[in-house]
């Protein structure tokens, strides 16, 4: 009799556990939702911002406009309206880029040392603050500060991971907690460092330090996803340029391409990756990856729309499936009270190869052509998929 008390105990409360797990993904998941509408809205937005703004001669507006016809006139673009909007909304998206770059990781530190909660929710006000800004501002300043703030603020994305991962083990984020405030914070100058970002040295301080082969694997999984995310990026930035020139994509039609890149990639992510199982992730992202370069060779030398609507359903596949992976993988690593910083860090790698990515593919892609730029880089993911063959088995840590 008092075995089955115990049982029905314990069975009571392990549904509480599940009923509480599966509030918290539901809260997660509608607050990425809601940001993600937040981010994805202004992006075909951009150049009729862009052009009020020209039109209302703000002098700051003018000031930078005059940077951006210096260097599309270096880089050989030709002085169209049209390409002076992508290449000015492609430096705003580069700064949002930098300033997520900065906080992804000490907003990952700062939650280790305060908890999820008041973390995540100072970030979801920042980035209703920075809506706010955008839909009240009527100067560009006004516009570009509500950028800032919003940059700053996407450091939500990478705490939301590290809330999943905490539900797997919330007694040790509990332990975890026990550490000094001061001692999280003795590893600032390691989260703000790139050199130190790469080696995830912030993750290293303390007792809880992951083992040299586990260190090793983030560091080969942070670089991968860094050269993963820069290439990628310049292709998701100079699309806007190749369909325009090539095909005379009006900003309906491109907004027509973005949707179904984005309805795909909801496909494939919801009928596929979610069905992944657990430890093939590494498989399955060398896959997507491989996927890329004949999805790139196709974009780059598209001789007619069908040419173009193939590569972009392989580009879109794998889209899908890396990031996701990855970042699964990486929230494996270090204890329950490191996650924050762990993906942090990643996201945070992730931010400064599309603040960089952009702008350098546009430069190859005037200066050398649609087509080497494309096959160049293409080429280039190789290195990724070499980089993710090294990864060992994962060592178990507590």
């Amino acid at each position: 009799m008092a075995l089955q008390e115990t049982e029905i105990g314990s069975s009571s409360i392990n549904d509480k556990q599940e009923q509480n797990c599966s509030r918290v993904i539901t809260i997660v998941f509608l607050a990425l939702f809601i940001d993600l509408l937040g981010f994805a809205l202004i992006l075909p937005l951009f150049p009729s911002i862009l052009d009020y703004y020209s039109q209302t001669e703000d002098g700051f507006y003018l000031s930078l406009q005059r940077g951006v016809d210096w260097f599309a006139e270096m880089v050989g673009m030709p002085q169209e309206r049209k390409y002076n909007s992508v290449l000015f909304g492609g430096l705003i998206g580069s700064i949002f880029s930098i300033l997520q770059f900065f906080s992804s990781p000490l907003t990952g530190a700062v939650s280790d040392c305060l908890g999820r909660r008041p973390v995540i929710l100072m970030t979801v006000m920042g980035l209703m603050t920075s809506y706010a800004l955008w839909a009240a501002s009527r100067t560009f300043g006004i516009f570009l500060l509500s950028r800032i703030i919003g940059g700053i603020s996407k450091g939500n994305v990478s705490l939301s991971t590290a809330i999943i991962a905490d539900l797997h083990s919330p007694k040790a984020r509990s332990k975890g907690m026990v550490s000094s405030v001061t001692s999280r914070f003795q590893a600032a100058v390691d989260l703000l460092s790139p050199w130190a970002l790469f080696q995830f040295s912030a993750v290293t301080r303390g007792k809880e330090s992951p083992s040299e082969e586990n260190l090793q694997n983030l560091k080969i999984l942070g670089l991968a996803y860094f050269l993963y995310l820069f290439l990628f990026s310049g292709l998701e930035y100079t699309l806007s340029f190749l369909t325009h020139q090539r095909f005379q994509f009006s900003s309906m039609q491109q907004g027509k391409m973005f949707f179904f890149i984005g309805i795909t990639m909801a496909v494939i992510q919801g009928g596929y990756a979610r069905r992944i199982k657990p430890g093939n992730e590494i498989r399955a992202v060398k896959r997507a990856i491989m996927l890329l370069i004949p999805a790139f060779l196709l974009i780059g030398w598209a001789a007619n729309v069908t040419m173009l609507s193939v590569g972009l359903l392989l580009y879109s596949f794998a889209a899908a499936i890396v990031i996701p992976c990855l970042s699964a993988v990486v929230s494996g690593y270090g204890s329950a009270s490191q996650k924050g910083r762990v993906m942090g860090i990643l996201r945070s790698l992730g931010a400064l190869a599309r603040a960089l990515g952009p702008i350098l593919s546009a430069t190859v892609y005037w200066l050398a052509g649609a087509e080497l730029c494309f096959t160049v880089c293409g080429a280039l993911f190789l290195i990724p998929f070499i980089l993710l063959g090294s990864i060992k088995q994962q060592t178990k840590e507590e």
